[in-house]
């Protein structure tokens, strides 16, 4: 298994250097690769901030990297509820920092649009200290 980086990961998405892409490509192609919660959380603020691209999108692209078969992840679940509850509109890093804390029973945050947005999704309640 082989793990990669966010710049690899963004290369094989938007194919904007083209030398570089058919590497990441190759990347891919070699062996099972690993995927780290860091380098998607990374990658969706790159692709969002640098490369404009809106959620609809980015969750595309991620539901069909996720989906291959070499393609190995920490948690594939806590990844498939995150970007389903990014599609509903919470912000992706939060999606994913909800999933992660679901053996909680509470998620703190100062954050007043999370804990709004955050109601009924899981079982950790996210509240305001």
């Amino acid at each position: 298994m082989t793990g990669v980086d966010t710049n690899i990961i963004v290369r094989l998405l938007t194919g904007d250097d083209p030398s570089q892409s058919e590497k990441a490509r190759a990347v891919l192609k070699k062996a099972d690769v690993f995927v780290p919660e860091t380098v998607m959380l990374e990658t969706e603020w790159v692709l969002r901030h640098a490369y404009g691209f809106e959620t609809t999108a980015i969750h595309d692209a991620f539901t069909k990297l996720c989906g291959l078969p070499n393609v190995i992840l920490p948690n594939p679940h806590r990844m498939q509820t995150a970007l389903q509850w990014y599609t509903e509109g919470l912000d992706f890093a939060d999606a994913l920092h909800l999933a992660s804390s679901q053996g909680c029973r509470a998620f703190f945050s100062f954050d007043r649009k999370l804990v709004r947005s955050a109601e009924g999704r899981g079982q950790c309640k996210v509240k305001e200290p």
